[in-house]
Formats: C-alpha cells, sequence, structure tokens
C-alpha cells in the first residue's frame, strides 16, 4: 500500500468513509473534522525532548511532568507566513538526513524581518533555540503548502505553538510529520499581552497557558484526536504503532 493511500485515509475528508482500515479508524475514532480542528477533550503524553523542559515543580505524578512544558516564549503576530518560517530557497534539504535536518532548525524563522524582529528566534551559530513556546496570532502558516515548515520549527528544538488560528494546510502538516503541538487559544489578542522572553507554562492535560511573567493564564483549546498522531511521531509512526500498516522490517 503506497503511502499517499494510507494518508489519505487519514487526513482527507473522506476519511471516515474510507474503505482503508475501516474497523481500526473507527476504533480509534480518528475523524477528519477532530484531526483539523482541536475541538475534543483528550489526555496527551507530550514528547520527550533535551530542548523543552517539563515542568517538575509540584508535581507528584511521575506521568503528570510529561504532560507540561515551561519555558521562555517566542511572539510573533498575526499571519506568519511559511516563507518567514523557512524560505523557499531553503527547500532543497531533506529532513530525513540528520545533518539537514539541524540546518533547517537553525535556520527556523530566519524569513522574519529584523525590525519588526530584533531578537532572532535562533541566535547566528546556533543550532537550535533557546525558546521552548512560540505565541503567535491568527493564520499562523499561512502562505505555500510546505513541510518544511513544521519540520524547521521541530528541528529549531521547539515543540509548541500557540496561536489564536491555524492556516488548514499549516496543522494539516504539523499533525502529518508529528513535530509540534499546534495549539488554539480561546481567546484574541493574547500574543499582544505577551513579550519574547516571556517565562510561560503549557499544559496540554489543563488544556492552559501560563505567563508567569505576568501573571496571566489563558485557556487552550484541546487539540483532540491530532494528539495521538502528533505524539506518535507522525501519520505513517501512527499508522505503524496502532497497526494500519506493516511495521518497518516485518
Amino acid at each position: 500500500m503506497s503511502t499517499a493511500a494510507v494518508s489519505k485515509s487519514i487526513l482527507s475528508p473522506q476519511a471516515s468513509k474510507s474503505p482503508l482500515f475501516p474497523r481500526r479508524l473507527s476504533a480509534v475514532n480518528i475523524k477528519h473534522s477532530t484531526l483539523f480542528s482541536p475541538s475534543k477533550t483528550l489526555t496527551l503524553t507530550a514528547h520527550q525532548s533535551p530542548f523543552l523542559t517539563p515542568l517538575a515543580a509540584n508535581v507528584t505524578d511521575p506521568s503528570a511532568a510529561s504532560k507540561v512544558f515551561h519555558g521562555p516564549c517566542y511572539v510573533v503576530g498575526d499571519n506568519i507566513d511559511t516563507d518567514q518560517i523557512i524560505p523557499a530557497e531553503y527547500l532543497t534539504l531533506v529532513p530525513s538526513k540528520p545533518d539537514e535536518y539541524r540546518k533547517l532548525g537553525s535556520l527556523a524563522f530566519i524569513g522574519l524581518p529584523s525590525a519588526s524582529y530584533p531578537v532572532p528566534f535562533v541566535e547566528p551559530g546556533a543550532t537550535c533555540t533557546r525558546f521552548s513556546i512560540i505565541i503567535g496570532g491568527g493564520n499562523f502558516g499561512c502562505g505555500s503548502s510546505r513541510e518544511h515548515a513544521p519540520v524547521a520549527i521541530g528541528a529549531s528544538g521547539t515543540q509548541v505553538v500557540v496561536a489564536e488560528s491555524y492556516a488548514r494546510i499549516f496543522f494539516r502538516n504539523c499533525v502529518a510529520t508529528g513535530e509540534i503541538y499546534p495549539l488554539e487559544l480561546e481567546e484574541v489578542g493574547i500574543w499582544k499581552e505577551c513579550s519574547t522572553g516571556d517565562a510561560v507554562t503549557v499544559d496540554l492535560e489543563g488544556n492552559l497557558l501560563l505567563n508567569h511573567t505576568t501573571g496571566k493564564k489563558y485557556k487552550l483549546k484541546s487539540i483532540g484526536d491530532a494528539g495521538p498522531v502528533i505524539e506518535a511521531g507522525g501519520i505513517f509512526a501512527y499508522a505503524r504503532k496502532t497497526g494500519m500498516i506493516a511495521s518497518a522490517g516485518s
């Protein structure tokens, strides 16, 4: 079975009607509407990453720490497009090659205008960012479709983006690649209340964004059924994990 067929079976509008793996899709309740609209309640277990620091204070359940991320945030405004995230000239880089994957991470958000964003997302000469969480406005990830955009963000070390809304294709690519959690805010204009460098916490299970610098907290929409796909490492890793396609070497 082709990878394109598997992708279509899970990510297309006809997913719930697809003849591919109908029982398994029903069993895990994968629906197009919940994959691309984070509106359903779901308990998530976040990626383990050397760049994201789980908040351990006052945590008694060891598994709970992995669902909470804490660190400095990087704030961007509305309509951040994929060319600002990773310019087209770098799309020749191959993410499956470790050195080129790291290169993509070092170039994340290199297209942002320095006049508006004087603090670089990744410092010159560095291969990863110090910012654990990105906070953005509306229509994040608009522009041309490119999987390199969420891959570059993930390769930089960030695994959580919190924004008012996302371009549909960017959200799909986040789910398909499993690189980052694209979380949505319940309110608008939150990015204007935050500043780059603020210490923030994202609680995936509690659906909360806390800004420790300002003392404010904000409600997040649940990411829904897209969560397990991202947690597994992307759509094909999820399909192998759940038995929808054969594992490598089997």
